[in-house]
């Protein structure tokens, strides 16, 4: 594919794709200096403190439909992870350390604490999930509630995954080869790879607005994030492989997991056994939709977010939490 169709495919997927009527409306843009760089955020609302986590290959816009509402009754906080989007991309080394969920979390955590939130509850989705869970084991004291949008735990996946799972989820394979190969190939048709890979599952195209679309294309043409990105998944099978072996026990705060009905998750794992292996109390369905849940059931997960995150605050003590 040559870069003049790579373009036409780009502005015609673009002209397909309905406007959001409300894109983050009310919505602070910041960058926020963290001990290792600087982290884009989006934030608004009153009310206990929710930070929310995008996946791969997106950017914080994922949240777009979800966000707005939750402000209402939550200070919302939409951050791009490390490697992604605005946010701050780490020179790796040979473990690649600097891509580890820890060290993303880490940044998530001094995130929040400059916005004033000690604790507070977390939603994330794929990649930022990951993060998530990692950021719930390391820190105990700061996290009330876990929210995950379509993910099993990591290492569970990879030692139940079988061939099917691995033709669904050939990215999880391939990013992970040694730079500069899969980026040498995807920065050549970056646009075609984002729209291909995003737009195979049961929804296409459909869940993604002008406003969103634009911004994950737009983001994702840089070099630096599509080696990010692949940091993201190198780490995956290395540094935090064994972060993950080595975990204390399992997470004593309450998780919800959340799953597609039509995608991977549901016909390769158990996602609820899985995550009982690694946290005490976890409840969960599947909604129906696919991979993208906050942008092909926002009303879905509103709902379910919100009642999860307001029972566990009231378990946790709403004042103790807003006082923190």
């Amino acid at each position: 594919m040559g870069r003049i169709q790579m373009l036409l495919d780009a502005t015609a997927a673009l002209s397909a794709a309905p406007h959001a009527k409300d894109f983050f409306t009310g919505f602070v843009e910041d960058t926020i200096e963290v001990e290792e760089g600087a982290i884009f955020c989006r934030h608004a609302g009153d009310g206990p403190p929710l930070l929310l986590l995008h996946g791969y290959p997106q950017t914080s816009a994922m949240w777009h439909r979800v966000a707005p509402v939750l402000a209402q009754k939550f200070t919302v906080v939409c951050a791009d992870l490390r490697g992604y989007g605005r946010s701050h991309k780490p020179v790796t080394d040979a473990d690649h350390t600097p891509y580890s969920k820890r060290a993303t979390a880490q940044d998530m955590v001094q995130l929040m604490q400059a916005l004033g939130h000690n604790r507070f509850c977390i939603g994330a989705h794929d990649r930022g999930a990951r993060v998530a869970h990692r950021l719930a084991a390391d820190h105990r004291d700061r996290v009330v509630a876990l929210a995950t949008l379509d993910i099993a735990p990591t290492q569970e996946m990879y030692r139940d995954g079988d061939s099917q799972f691995a033709q669904t989820y050939w990215h999880w394979y391939w990013l992970t080869q040694a730079h500069p190969f899969p980026e040498f190939l995807i920065e050549a048709e970056s646009d075609a790879y984002w729209l291909k890979k995003c737009g195979s599952g049961s929804a296409g195209l459909t869940p993604f607005s002008h406003q969103a679309l634009a911004e994950y294309l737009t983001y994702f043409r840089n070099p630096a994030v599509i080696h990010g990105s692949c940091e993201d998944y190198r780490a995956a099978i290395t540094v935090d492989a064994r972060h993950d072996a080595a975990e204390t026990g399992p997470l004593d705060i309450p998780v919800l997991a959340l799953w597609g009905r039509h995608g991977a998750i549901e016909r390769h794992f158990d996602c609820l056994a899985l995550w009982r292996e690694r946290a005490k109390d976890v409840r969960g369905w599947a909604l129906d939709g696919g991979h993208y849940l906050a942008e092909e059931r926002p009303e879905e997960v509103i709902a379910a977010f919100r009642d999860f995150f307001h029972n566990a605050l009231n378990d946790a003590g709403r004042a103790a939490v807003m006082a923190v």
